[in-house]
């Protein structure tokens, strides 16, 4: 992601409670990814949907933990994430996040019929007062192998910063460098990445109206240097489940002072922009999440992706253009 993406923009636009419509026969559609669903109608049309809702957040932390990793091992099976014989790499910030997917990894690791190995590691980057002990001494308590690699990369990124330009993507880019070396010295074949739902859906925000781009964060990702694969287990789940297991678990959450600092960066602008709507139209964003696993290219404009021209380009056009 280039630079400009964090620039600061304008605060978020406040949306208006929609009207509620009145119902109509349902209609088949496709299958998502959900388990609770709800009645809604597309706008301006009397087309009757089920469209995925959003999900109450357990109160009980069994049922919290039940529900974290059954949307942890959905994606994990969806898309290969876990194999035999795979040792991977948890990289641990010291966010909620990363917790989380610690704490899952070794679950997985527990219950899972296929056989892995994982290890723990933080990246010290030489934040000033970064509490590096209260996190090691978290890690020794989960009994998992892990290693604290120290690259204090904090004052490159300071002393190398331009004018008007935000830490993010030159400090993203020294630490994944970094983690990258660090996996291929340790053996790992897989890194494993704390994103969840709500990062990849403010992600395709981003490039959506930033980039001009249609992408997000890819699940799994083999790295350019054809050594590594990035995974991100926790595709499916969604932060404010994240932010309550966190309180439950009571971790030793440390928060980055180079991300602190900068309070105006479009991407909170898009995580923000994500509240509002999850707040006025409570399926929006697991529908949005649905949206990227069921891409209609014949709906779109790119070229690249879809001969318009075709003998199929016309087929079923009546049918599938509900907007039309």
């Amino acid at each position: 992601m280039t630079d400009h993406l964090h620039d600061p923009v304008p605060p978020t636009i406040q949306l208006s409670e929609p009207q509620v419509a009145q119902r109509k026969p349902q209609v088949s559609a496709p299958r998502a990814i959900r388990e609770l669903e709800e009645d809604t109608f597309l706008p301006d049309t009397d087309v009757h949907i089920r469209v995925p809702a959003r999900p109450g957040v357990p109160s009980d932390p069994a049922n919290m933990e039940r529900r974290l990793s059954h949307l942890f091992t959905k994606a994990s099976k969806d898309f290969g994430m876990l194999e035999a014989g795979d040792k991977v790499m948890v990289c641990m910030s010291g966010g909620k996040d990363s917790y989380a997917l610690l704490h899952l990894m070794q679950r997985a690791q527990k219950h899972s019929p296929k056989k892995f190995e994982i290890i723990a590691v933080h990246l010290d980057q030489g934040h000033p007062e970064f509490p590096t002990h209260k996190l090691e001494d978290y890690l020794k308590s989960t009994g998992a192998p892990y290693e604290i690699v120290h690259q204090h990369t904090y004052q490159i990124v300071l002393d190398k910063l331009e004018p008007g330009k935000t830490t993010c993507s030159l400090c993203s880019r020294l630490r994944r460098g970094i983690l990258y070396d660090t996996a291929q010295r340790l053996g790992c074949n897989k890194i494993a990445l704390g994103h969840h739902r709500d990062d990849i859906l403010a992600t395709l925000l981003l490039n959506l109206f930033f980039c001009g781009q249609l992408k997000a964060m890819p699940p799994l990702l083999r790295a350019d240097d054809g050594k590594n694969v990035v995974i991100r287990p926790m595709a499916y789940i969604p932060e404010n489940f994240l932010i309550k297991w966190s309180e439950m678990q009571q971790y030793p959450v440390i928060p980055c002072s180079l991300c602190s600092r900068q309070p105006d960066l479009k991407r909170t602008q898009m995580q923000n922009l994500m509240k509002d709507l999850d707040r006025v139209y409570p399926g929006a964003l697991p529908s949005a999440l649905t949206a990227v696993t069921d891409v209609k290219p014949r709906f779109l404009l790119d070229r690249k992706l879809y001969d318009f021209n075709g003998v199929d380009a016309g087929a079923n056009d009546r049918d599938e253009d509900a907007f039309g």
